[in-house]
């Protein structure tokens, strides 16, 4: 504490610097923010590559392969976890008077949310090197190459700092872990209706489909996937980091105005 104390009267850069590493620190200390987000979304793309491997028979789906088309799935369902994990360690700030203790300080209210959100982009990052492991490990050939792995990694960064700042946002505005942890099925339910287990043209039922394509988490996922059974489709990428870069956008805005009403409260 006497080194955060020092860097909260250090410049900026040195807040989010403290801030950072006590996020760090603090996610890999709890087994239950870095375990789920690896085994769940793991467990259910080896399911439902089992269940619905025959698929791949269908005139028009673009792989032979199942396993290499749920991969991408991880990669947005981790970024979901991202989003409670963010939340609930924030609402747990916000509960023991943190962040009151900080709105006495010099603390700038982005350098406190850019610094709480490390944690997440920390646990993001790793989730994405171990997803693509498991797929490299199983035999899942990329077709994008090395370069579209590092892209990949670079999006896995953006993914997780979009959610968490809705994790953030929800933290800041209700400040209750628990009102956190209710909100997260109702977050699920928009990977459940995209194109997760299916590509959009070949969903049968009118209404999901027309669902699915209203849904940006459809475009999230289908930019992963175009790296990993396509190669460089550039309107699946522009899509997918569109989606991502717009929602961390409002995202951070409404964390930023939340947190400095809670701050001018305290």
């Amino acid at each position: 504490m006497t080194a955060l104390a020092a860097a909260l009267a250090s410049p900026s850069l040195s807040q989010v610097g403290a801030i950072a590493r006590r996020a760090i620190v603090r996610t890999a200390r709890q087994p239950a923010s870095v375990i789920p987000p690896l085994v769940f979304p793991m467990a259910l793309m080896a399911v439902n590559a089992a269940g619905l491997d025959s698929s791949t028979e269908l005139p028009g789906f673009p792989t032979d392969s199942f396993l290499a088309f749920a991969l991408a799935v991880p990669f947005i369902q981790g970024a979901l976890f991202s989003t409670m994990n963010a939340g609930t360690d924030l609402a747990r700030d916000i509960d023991t008077g943190f962040v009151n203790r900080l709105a006495l300080t010099a603390m700038r209210d982005w350098s406190l949310l850019f610094g709480q959100l490390s944690g997440v982009v920390v646990l993001g990052v790793f989730q994405a090197v171990f997803y693509l492991s498991v797929g490299l490990v199983v035999g899942v050939d990329f077709a994008a190459g090395p370069a579209g792995i590092a892209l990949l990694l670079v999006y896995a960064v953006i993914v997780s700092l979009s959610f968490g700042a809705v994790g953030a946002w929800l933290a800041y505005r209700f400040g209750s872990g628990e009102t956190i942890q209710a909100l997260f099925p109702v977050l699920f339910v928009f990977l459940f209706i995209s194109s997760m287990n299916a590509p959009r043209d070949l969903i049968g039922v009118e209404w999901f489909r027309t669902a699915a394509t209203l849904n940006p988490v459809s475009y999230m996922i289908e930019a992963v996937r175009s790296l990993i059974i396509e190669g460089w489709n550039w309107q699946a990428l522009g899509l997918g980091f569109g989606f991502t870069i717009a929602i961390g956008i409002v995202a951070l805005f409404l964390a930023s105005r939340a947190l400095r009403t809670r701050m001018t409260r305290t």
